[in-house]
């Protein structure tokens, strides 16, 4: 593991599981054959305020950017395109 998806790892570590399930799969699973464009949507989702993310894995929110509502979608095992 390169230090890059150490560091990726621990911000996955949200401190509710379900959503660190959710976004340590997409990393162990989706991650490294990821375009360059989801990779950098998936560290802006990392970036993100928990009740926001949750909105948007609740489908309470969309959000603004395509690319993050892309990962999202990927996130929920729904088709990104």
């Amino acid at each position: 593991m390169s230090e890059s998806t150490g560091q990726l790892r621990w911000q996955c570590r949200r401190g509710m599981r379900e959503l660190d399930d959710l976004l340590l799969r997409y990393l162990e699973n989706e991650y490294a054959q990821a375009s360059a464009d989801d990779k950098s949507a998936f560290r802006s989702v990392l970036q993100l305020p928990d009740p926001e993310l949750v909105g948007y894995l609740l489908n309470r929110q969309q959000p603004a950017s395509e690319p993050i509502a892309r990962v999202v979608r990927i996130l929920l095992g729904e088709n990104p395109a």
